[in-house]
């Protein structure tokens, strides 16, 4: 496969991971969750780096989902004690992001990791950081991880697939009925930490935000069935993966930008154009009605 082909595909497997899961995030009214713990991970790979003091390994993804499952406690405990969701997320997620920049300030001394890193990704180096596999040879490391990541993220929906849809749109209804709510939330929670660091190294916080949750709000608009709607959030993290790479390369500029950008245009066409929520729809409506009426109604 080409260069511009493997960054392609890599961005385009954080869209699909990440469209399925944003479409909860969403149903749950949990948006800004993924911003948090985007950012929060930081920390996860901070800390998992000075217990090492290496900067690959398993060992970082174990310190980044426990920095996202650290987060999502907190969040839960503040709310419980009465603090609204929005500003416990924010109270979490500006602490925990702020200590693993102090961190690295302060500890982390001249290893490559970095805030811009982190925000931005290097989604650009992806083709050249391989692994060997049995039969099929070599491979961009995070192309096989980011892989890995999506079959277990589509299983886990596929096998919960019920049991996700009644604890998004009803878990009071949910827990009288003796469904674990509070596990699926956490297990939940787990699957939003694991596919943000799965994407992080990649492609970058800012980018890894945008794919959760901008072609998920698309989706939204287009339909009222679940399953489609993550079948639609997929496609379009897809679109903006291949519609942002090549703008970034027509204008010279950020891919991770670009991609970024490409989901919010995608939001802004869906926003205008669907057809049950889409604004030129809703100004179409009335006009039709008054063009269907009979001459009789009107006077």
């Amino acid at each position: 496969m080409s260069y511009s082909g493997w960054i392609i595909l890599t961005a385009s497997l954080v869209g699909l991971s990440c469209g399925m899961i944003g479409v909860l995030l969403i149903l749950r009214r949990m948006a800004m969750m993924a911003d948090a713990i985007s950012h929060t991970v930081l920390l996860g790979i901070v800390a998992a780096f000075l217990l090492t003091r290496e900067l690959s390994g398993f060992h970082m993804l174990i310190g980044s989902v426990a920095a996202g499952l650290l987060t999502a406690v907190l969040v839960q405990w503040f709310h419980a004690r009465g603090v609204q969701q929005e500003a416990s997320i924010g109270i979490v997620f500006t602490s925990m992001f702020a200590l693993g920049v102090v961190l690295i300030a302060t500890k982390v001394g001249n290893a490559h990791l970095d805030v811009k890193h982190a925000l931005m990704g290097e989604i650009t180096f992806i083709p050249w950081e391989t692994v060997e596999l049995p039969v099929i040879g070599a491979l961009p490391e995070a192309v096989v991880l980011l892989t890995a990541v999506l079959v277990v993220v589509a299983a886990v929906i596929f096998l919960f697939f019920k049991e996700w849809k009644l604890t998004s749109f009803d878990p009071a209804l949910a827990a009288s009925l003796g469904l674990p709510v509070m596990l699926m939330h956490y297990v939940f929670m787990s699957l939003v930490s694991v596919t943000t660091v799965a994407s992080f190294d990649a492609v970058g916080a800012i980018l890894v935000v945008a794919m959760l949750i901008t072609p998920a709000s698309a989706a939204y608009l287009w339909t009222d069935r679940l399953s489609v709607m993550m079948g639609l959030s997929g496609a379009f993290g897809v679109v903006s993966a291949i519609t942002g790479y090549y703008l970034a390369v027509w204008l010279d500029t950020s891919i991770s930008g670009s991609m970024a950008f490409a989901t919010g245009l995608l939001f802004l066409a869906s926003f205008l154009l669907s057809p049950k929520h889409g604004m030129v729809s809703k100004w179409l409506k009335p006009a039709m009605a008054v063009q269907s009426a009979e001459p009789g109604a009107l006077e």
